[in-house]
């Protein structure tokens, strides 16, 4: 039988708050409330450090289950699953540079992910914010930093920045930061995935101390285990999310056409052949991102050898299950009649969410660029 932390009542209680949460603006605090007493937050946690050990297979589940009940709240914590579960990963191999991590997550710390920047199309691979040494093996931060999931109640920052002092060697730089030294722009107004609340955050002087700077690494691909620990499971959590989306979608979309009925014919939408090939394709589309996430995930907890494929294999289910997730709920809008088309519908937020998929790394041009290269080398 499958492990869970989410039971059917706690995912009830969320899916009830959603709607005000992204209609408001406001960040679901309840839910993150619920969410760290049951455990959920501590899930990659090993049980010998005080959590339980999950799989990166087994939270990608949960996570679509947290999905389909509220998606800016499965998006929002996703963050913070993404940061301890790269450690998790580099924990089972041995590597213990970022096993604070992991005992911050135990004792009640809420981390988020703080990398992406404003035209930076070299995401990790190079950065426009500043790393300056502090003269003890630390470094302090300056720079701005978009999209950072859960502004409102992160404790800890995993974030990361250029050195420069060695103008012939420069490093990028990954630690962990406190509030201090930080400011959250309250700017958050979105389309869609708005309980979010994925502010800028501004770094001026955002201090890691050395104990919490766990690696220093060349500007550029790289095959550093960190690297991979990081793309495998932000790309498998970011797909199971959009995945969940799709799973609800094609939910909404079966209740509606079972409820409707045709005033001209007095019969069911759901014996209507068109209506019933619309939702055959949907359900086509999910079941395979399903079975690719369960899958892909699965082969990072084995390790199976896909060499120098693994990065095109990541990003390639990333794009494949947004699409998928896009195309699946824009059908469920098609089939549902014109009531989803209402601001307060739940199909309507589902229809705006999941649009923030083509935004996360890998975008589609990223993605095909990493593909094309795994198939026909680099470009010269």
């Amino acid at each position: 039988m499958a492990r869970t932390l989410l039971t059917d009542d706690l995912l009830a209680r969320i899916h009830d708050r959603a709607a005000h949460h992204d209609a408001e603006n406001t960040f679901p605090h309840e839910d993150l409330a619920d969410l760290a007493d049951a455990g959920y937050l501590r899930a990659f946690v090993p049980e010998d450090m005080g959590g339980s050990g999950f799989t990166l297979q087994e939270v990608a589940s949960e996570q679509q289950r947290l999905a389909a009940a509220a998606p800016a709240t499965a998006l929002a914590v996703n963050m913070h699953l993404v940061v301890t579960g790269l450690a998790a990963a580099l924990h089972r191999t041995g590597d213990a540079t970022t096993d604070f991590i992991l005992r911050d997550a135990a004792a009640g710390e809420v981390y988020a992910f703080g990398n992406s920047e404003a035209g930076n199309d070299w995401v990790m691979f190079d950065s426009r914010t500043r790393a300056e040494p502090d003269g003890e093996g630390g470094y302090r931060y300056w720079g701005t930093k978009i999209f950072t999931s859960l502004s409102p109640v992160w404790t800890r920052l995993a974030t990361f920045g250029r050195d420069d002092s060695d103008p012939e060697n420069p490093l990028l730089v990954h630690g962990v930061v406190t509030r201090e030294g930080t400011e959250s722009r309250g700017d958050w107004d979105t389309l869609g995935m708005r309980a979010t609340r994925s502010e800028s955050t501004v770094l001026a002087g955002a201090h890691a101390p050395a104990a919490r700077v766990y690696r220093r690494l060349a500007p550029g691909p790289n095959s550093d285990p960190f690297t991979f620990a990081l793309f495998t499971t932000f790309e498998v959590l970011l797909a199971a999310v959009y995945t969940g989306i799709g799973a609800r979608g094609l939910e909404l979309a079966a209740q509606a056409v079972q409820r409707r009925t045709s005033m001209r014919t007095g019969a069911s939408y759901a014996v209507d052949p068109d209506i019933r090939w619309k939702i055959a394709d949907a359900a086509l589309l999910q079941d395979s991102s399903v079975l690719q996430v369960r899958a892909l995930a699965r082969d990072v907890d084995e390790g199976y050898p896909h060499g120098a494929r693994w990065f095109a294999q990541v990003v390639g289910l990333k794009v494949r299950a947004v699409e998928n997730a896009r195309a699946v709920v824009d059908i469920a809008f098609r089939v549902s009649g014109g009531a989803g088309y209402s601001a307060g519908n739940e199909l309507s937020r589902l229809y705006r969410d999941v649009l923030a998929g083509i935004f996360h790394p890998s975008d589609e041009e990223s993605a095909h660029a990493t593909v094309a290269s795994s198939i026909l080398g680099p470009l010269p």
